[in-house]
């Protein structure tokens, strides 16, 4: 029986095509701005923070196998999320720098545990580690969430094509689609869209607009 076996050489070469289909492509979707922190302390900005599970409540995140902040997060037994706003921007921008004291200067609280909350976020949540996998380049963390809150409301900072932007309500159409049921879409379709929706309602369309930092790409 004959096998296709594909090159070392051709095999680089689809990866190389593929992660630039993948950058290039992702550049287009915006996401949500968050900061990671786990016992350490230690904490990095990411953008991969996503909702699971409803029944039960999970949540989920990934950290690239080489980062500072991989061996903390391997390490660790719980985590917390912060959603950011606007005004933000650079708390995320110090996060994502290598070098530096990340929490110098930024306001926090300590479980029991020693896992770091940060005060200045609008909302946040903390969950313990339940799995984690690797997943190419990188490992992905899934927690069961045991806290959490709103500070206050406002619009989420985004990630999109390239710089920072925010979320901006579009008006009301005056002819809705019909919204789909919870059998439709399920549970974690509803959670992976942000928990609006729990009703089985479609969670509200929202555009970007751009918040101006000293950050470039």
């Amino acid at each position: 029986m004959s096998r296709n076996i594909t090159p070392p050489r051709a095999q680089e070469t689809a990866n190389a095509i593929g992660e630039t289909i993948l950058r290039r492509t992702l550049r287009r979707h915006a996401a949500g701005v968050t900061i990671i922190t786990v016992a350490g302390p230690a904490g990095f900005t990411a953008t991969s923070f996503t909702s699971v599970s409803l029944e039960p409540p999970l949540v989920s995140f990934c950290v690239a196998s080489a980062a500072s902040v991989a061996g903390a997060v391997q390490r660790a037994d719980r985590f917390a999320v912060h959603l950011l706003g606007p005004d933000d921007a650079e708390l995320a921008d110090r996060f994502a720098r290598s070098g530096v004291d990340r929490f110098a200067g930024t306001a926090g609280a300590y479980g029991p545990d020693g896992l770091p909350v940060l005060t200045a976020a609008p909302a946040w949540l903390s969950a313990r580690i339940v799995a984690r996998h690797r997943a190419g380049d990188h490992v992905l963390v899934v927690g069961a969430v045991d806290g959490g809150g709103v500070r206050r409301e406002a619009p989420a900072l985004l990630r999109h094509d390239g710089a920072y932007a925010t979320a901006k309500r579009l008006p009301s159409s005056p002819s809705p689609s019909p919204s789909p049921s919870p059998s439709e879409e399920g549970p974690g379709t509803a959670a992976r869209a942000g928990r609006r929706g729990d009703d089985g309602s479609a969670p509200p369309v929202r555009s970007a607009r751009p918040v101006r930092t000293g950050r470039r790409e």
